[in-house]
């Protein structure tokens, strides 16, 4: 059974209360600033090194597994947050409510939705194929989505100026870590639980940053707890409906088991590792904590809810082996 609580999660539980507690302000914040955006471009340029051409061409010819991912991750997902919308707004403050927009637009994850479809015995090259393809579109697809709906609907943001920010702040470095992988990717591949620590002290560099300031600006006396508990229903709710439709349309549409596990696992997934850095640069500073809250609690639901449903699939492989 999955851990109820993780090292990472705890973590993340205790940045929050450190913000809550000891907010960073002024110069501090300031320096803090620049050294977060100093992580996230090397975050991303680590991503990029790690990226095996050969992993992304090994699952390629499965177009139409990729177009349906692609399709319930950039299409689906930010359709039912915005048909949502009725049901959510009285139930979430404002800024909850853009946090789960936010959530909605966001790619897959790369390592757990990997992981999960390894576990359920699913088609692992097709999901690194996938999650993979999803976080590089992401970096293009999330700032259009906010620009287009987010900004246009709810005025939050700066128009198209964003995507520009990402394409400076996350895809440059991205792109000159698959450069580089030609002279450190032996190196990358044989640290990666090292790397793993980069990935994980930069989130939370963003947090941290992210929470002082909404902390400042009143974020826990604008969020009252009736907010947060329906803001737990709400995630819960929104996975739900993604793993059931994930499942019935890989059904319906004739995919093999191998692929129908691929297709739940990288179709239903949101990345902490994309969406903690882009919010940093898509959105103000006294927004960023209730936006990127609803992602945080998203991201503990669904590792625990995955993990179970990756060990009843490889139940159920098991028992049809048997058999």
């Amino acid at each position: 059974m999955p851990k109820l609580l993780d090292a990472f999660t705890l973590s993340l539980l205790a940045t929050v209360a450190l913000a809550s507690a000891l907010p960073c302000s002024g110069d501090a914040a300031v320096a803090l600033n620049l050294v977060t955006n100093l992580a996230i471009a090397l975050l991303f340029f680590l991503h990029g090194a790690k990226l095996s051409r050969e992993a992304v061409l090994a699952g390629a010819s499965h177009w139409r597994l990729h177009l349906v991912v692609l399709g319930c991750t950039f299409l689906l997902f930010p359709a039912l947050g915005l048909l949502l919308q009725p049901v959510l707004q009285p139930l979430l403050t404002p800024q909850l409510y853009l946090g789960i927009l936010y959530l909605c637009m966001l790619p897959s994850t790369v390592q757990s939705s990997i992981a999960f479809t390894s576990m359920a015995q699913g088609n692992v090259p097709a999901a690194i194929c996938s999650a993979t393809a999803s976080n590089i579109l992401g970096i293009f697809i999330t700032p259009l989505l906010v620009s287009l709906l987010v900004v246009k609907h709810h005025g939050v943001g700066q128009g198209w100026g964003p995507v520009l920010d990402i394409v400076m702040q996350l895809l440059l470095p991205f792109v000159a870590g698959q450069i580089a992988r030609r002279w450190i990717g032996g190196w990358v591949d044989r640290n990666k639980g090292l790397l793993r620590y980069v990935d994980q002290g930069s989130i939370l560099l963003v947090v941290y940053t992210a929470f002082s300031a909404a902390v400042i600006s009143g974020l826990w006396r604008q969020t009252p707890p009736r907010a947060l508990a329906a803001l737990l229903l709400v995630n819960l709710v929104l996975l739900g409906l993604l793993l059931t439709i994930t499942m019935l349309l890989s059904r319906k549409l004739g995919f093999s088991r191998a692929d129908q596990i691929t297709i739940v696992f990288c179709g239903s997934k949101k990345s902490l590792a994309s969406g903690v850095p882009m919010a940093k640069v898509l959105f103000a500073a006294p927004a960023l904590g209730s936006i990127v809250l609803p992602l945080m609690l998203f991201h503990q639901i669904q590792l625990m809810a995955c993990t179970a449903l990756a060990q009843r699939y490889r139940r159920q492989q098991r028992a049809a082996t048997l058999h």
